[in-house]
């Protein structure tokens, strides 16, 4: 499997800017399948809200990202594909959540969250106004 760690969660007034990162430790057995087949996304769940995928990468690297936050935030990934990123800028208090990686085997639009099975413990993220 693919095992997830998430930093860089913090507390940033309406319009900071935040980077989140996420470790990923694939065990031997994956290896193979996650350099050549997975996809990762950051996700987030807002209170009282359902999870939402807000930007992901597919297995060639391609980014897609939520319309609420397309232009705001931009997502990369290491050449080892072992870390991903999160830049934040321009924050709104709506975009307060918990965020998490997520990593799954890539089968269609990597915003789709039934792709993903693995998962990080999440970072809080608390914009202010």
């Amino acid at each position: 499997g693919v095992h997830l760690a998430e930093s860089g969660g913090d507390s940033v007034q309406s319009g900071g800017s935040l980077s989140l990162s996420c470790a990923a430790t694939v065990d031997p057995d994956t290896e193979g399948a996650f350099y050549e087949t997975y996809c990762m996304a950051w996700c987030r769940v807002a209170p009282g809200k359902e999870r939402e995928a807000v930007a992901a990468r597919d297995g060639d690297g391609n980014a897609d990202y939520a319309d609420s936050v397309r232009g705001r935030f931009t997502i990369s990934q290491d050449k080892s594909k072992k870390t991903l990123y999160l830049q934040m800028n321009n924050l709104k208090p709506e975009y307060t959540a918990l965020y998490s990686c997520a990593a799954g085997r890539w089968v269609g639009s990597p915003l789709d969250m039934y792709q993903y099975n693995q998962w990080g413990q999440a970072t809080q993220v608390t914009v202010s106004s």
